[in-house]
């Protein structure tokens, strides 16, 4: 890959040191071209604050005191105040597919740094004032050598208010169990670099919200053109390409059962992942979306299987949570298995609403 234009670098370089509150968008394409840790450098060297697309979670670890979380939420949440505050949007490997520029900007009023290793899709809301194209580890190195330090910590507020989110329900025991405590669990349970696989439904909501990563490609996410069924036989190719990483399927009822005889090809290729169900027994995002629309549900329930039974008829292990205190325990003990572990959870889908309405009120922190 050939570096950025000298003329682009400089150009980018001033833009960044004239900026007030400038923000960091990192998009998939900083994993897709390695990229990762010459981002982390960009961002300590400059001191400026990193969100990062559904689809680029762990391209700097959460735990990184820069790290914004993700952005791709259809709402006005925390990461979006920080848009609304930034004068300056440096998106990095960002594809507007990941998280379409009219959320971010509809203002159109923002200026906005391309650096990519590809031509910026320019959009009626992504009018870039300078395009990067290069490689874009040299890029992000030659402008940080040229570019002063910031000395604003506004935004930190903004990562203190999604922390205090993350964890309101850590120790809440409530059956069915809160979304917020099954993430917690997860990743309690999980090993950092394991690899979490998210379905679509009103879980890769919370998901992609609050999973904390610390490494990239260790939560994938189907975003974009997103179809329903993936967790399952993305899990089994996970594993198979990393053998000695725990691998977890996260996935809603519905989206288990539209690809749950791939169990069988698990059990056949001895790839000993764990199936975490969302268990609602509804279209869950579907109604979330009814509920805030209209007020009202209708034709989105169905009946399920016993999973535990249809997990055991594939030779699979099955579990049914009956106790919220039970979830970490089962998942730890899931990822011991040698075998295909089925964890089936009730979640409280209630807590769906109160989101919708607390993002509705909220007041930005900064």
């Amino acid at each position: 890959m050939p570096d950025a234009p000298e003329a682009k670098i400089r150009q980018a370089t001033q833009i960044i040191d004239e900026a007030k509150y400038p923000l960091i968008m990192a998009g998939n394409g900083v994993i897709r071209n390695h990229a990762s840790n010459a981002l982390i450098a960009f961002a300590e060297k400059l001191n400026i604050p990193v969100t990062q697309t559904f689809m680029a979670k762990g391209v700097i670890p959460f735990t990184h005191p820069l790290s914004l979380g993700s952005v791709g939420l259809q709402a006005h949440d925390y990461v979006a105040c920080g848009f609304d505050r930034a004068d300056v949007v440096i998106c990095i490997g960002y594809d507007m597919i990941e998280y379409h520029p009219y959320l971010w900007h509809p203002t159109k009023d923002r200026t906005i740094i391309h650096i990519d290793s590809s031509p910026a899709e320019v959009d009626a809301y992504y009018s870039i004032e300078v395009g990067v194209v290069g490689d874009i580890k040299h890029s992000l190195m030659k402008i940080s050598k040229e570019t002063s330090p910031h000395t604003g910590t506004a935004m930190r507020a903004l990562r203190q208010a999604l922390i205090d989110d993350m964890n309101q329900h850590k120790d809440d025991p409530s059956l069915p169990v809160k979304p917020q405590k099954i993430i917690w669990d997860l990743r309690t349970a999980m090993e950092l670099e394991g690899i979490t696989i998210c379905d679509v439904g009103a879980h890769k909501v919370w998901i992609s919200r609050m999973f904390r990563c610390e490494y990239p490609n260790t939560c994938i996410i189907s975003n974009g053109f997103a179809s329903m069924g993936i967790a399952l036989p993305g899990a089994i190719g996970a594993k198979l390409a990393y053998p000695d990483r725990q691998v977890v399927a996260v996935t809603g009822d519905a989206g288990f059962l539209m690809n749950v005889q791939e169990i069988e090809t698990a059990m056949r290729y001895k790839t000993p992942i764990v199936i975490l169900i969302w268990n609602d027994s509804a279209y869950g995002l579907i109604e979330w979306k009814q509920m805030a629309q209209f007020g009202r549900k209708s034709h989105v329930d169905f009946n399920n299987p016993d999973f535990v039974k249809l997990a055991e008829s594939f030779g699979a292990k099955g579990y049914r949570i009956e106790k919220g205190e039970e979830l970490l325990p089962t998942l730890k003990e899931a990822f011991k298995n040698d075998v295909v572990s089925v964890i089936d959870c009730p979640v409280d889908y209630s807590e769906n609403l109160k989101l919708t309405n607390k993002l509705g009120e909220m007041v930005c922190p900064i």
